[in-house]
């Protein structure tokens, strides 16, 4: 659960929710709201046919298609080595502001951090306890900062569900940040992993499922809550640096030092996750774990000397990257509503509620549409 959460609270996850709530001020409290019954959509489908099968996406979309789940692999791979080059720099400008340590110095302490994880007799434990630990910092670090910015709850309130304005776009920006590319398979695989699987545990996977999201969802409410009470209260926020400028303006000094710990955590935690999710996606069920271990740590190794090298993830890279993540959500997502839809024999005879499968394809659908941006940006890269 706080694998997939904090694998989607990254440090684009921050930006996104900065400057969409500058952008559209209380009416932001709908999209949040909408993309959070979508998100929920989604994945209780992903989880529930993965946990129950106890296959991997991948796995699954070979049955369903031959070839198709080294396509998926191929899709999460690229995009998750890319994205991570990002996550590595936002680790190094999260020590900075917190610190004041060199970003690049910053980022090579923080993939070390990151292979210590995996290098772990325990690895599991080490890395179920670290997104835990980080996640649980993070929420009471943002309900500290939304207290002191006191914002206007009853028009955030008002505006969820009657908003001023709806920008369907922004909407499905946040449903492909929280369920796209590879974040809804992160927690399903490291379930399989955990051994929760079968018809026996539907119950627990989806509650689990489903408290994923809501704890995505908490925290983006709370950044938006502190966001929101900073321009409410006049401040004009431009520019590169709008969060760390919000958290100033809300906590003063210590705005900025805790806008640096949540800004490294969740950065820290996303390279966790894309790493853990990129490797799941290569190796198979029966791989051992410490070769799938020592992939991972080789793959964190080859994203930092990236970044080292780079100073920041290329924007051309990143996106092709968002291209790839658009593509990701539907293509696997269309495979795995087949196996709930017809393939029972993967299923262990399970009979699928009917009811999840029209909400899963109209949730398709949606994701479709994501799809097609990202197509978009692709042909404005190439011209």
């Amino acid at each position: 659960m706080f694998l997939m959460a904090t694998s989607a609270i990254g440090p684009g996850f921050i930006t996104q929710t900065t400057v969409f709530t500058v952008q559209l001020g209380a009416a932001f409290a709908f999209a949040i709201l909408l993309s959070i019954l979508v998100d929920v959509a989604v994945q209780l489908n992903v989880w529930r046919v993965v946990g129950v099968s106890g296959l991997r996406a991948q796995e699954l979309a070979n049955r369903v298609l031959p070839g198709a789940g080294y396509a998926l692999a191929a899709l999460v791979f690229l995009g998750g080595a890319v994205f991570n080059i990002g996550n590595v720099a936002g680790t190094g400008l999260g020590l900075n502001a917190m610190l004041g340590l060199d970003p690049r110095i910053g980022g090579a302490i923080s993939a070390g951090i990151a292979v210590l994880v995996f290098l772990s007799r325990r690895a599991g434990l080490a890395l179920d306890r670290i997104v835990v630990g980080l996640g649980a910092v993070m929420i009471l670090l943002m309900l500290y900062v939304a207290v002191v910015a006191a914002p206007p709850v009853g028009e955030a309130l008002r505006n969820t569900v009657l908003p001023e304005k709806v920008d369907f776009l922004v909407v499905t920006t946040l449903i492909g940040g929280t369920v796209g590319g590879y974040i809804t398979y992160s927690g399903a695989h490291r379930m399989i992993d955990s051994g929760v699987t079968g018809v026996e545990n539907v119950r627990h996977i989806t509650r689990t499922s489903v408290l994923g999201i809501m704890v995505t969802g908490i925290m983006r409410v709370l950044l938006f809550l502190a966001i929101f009470g900073v321009v409410a209260g006049g401040v004009a926020l431009s520019g590169d640096h709008m969060a760390a400028d919000a958290f100033g303006a809300a906590a003063g000094e210590i705005g900025v030092r805790i806008f640096g710990v949540v800004l490294w955590a969740a950065a820290l935690t996303s390279v966790v996750g894309a790493a853990f999710t990129s490797i799941s996606f290569v190796t198979s069920s029966g791989s051992r774990p410490r070769t799938r271990n020592l992939l991972t740590v080789g793959f964190i190794l080859v994203c930092g000397v990236a970044y080292l090298f780079l100073g920041k993830a290329p924007q051309t890279l990143l996106i092709f990257a968002g291209a790839f993540n658009g593509l990701i959500l539907p293509f696997g997502f269309a495979l795995l509503l087949w196996v709930g839809w017809r393939r029972r024999d993967l299923l262990h005879g399970y009979r699928y509620p009917v009811w999840l499968l029209v909400v899963g394809v109209l949730a398709w659908l949606l994701t479709v549409y994501l799809a097609w941006h990202s197509l978009a940006g692709l042909a404005a890269l190439w011209s």
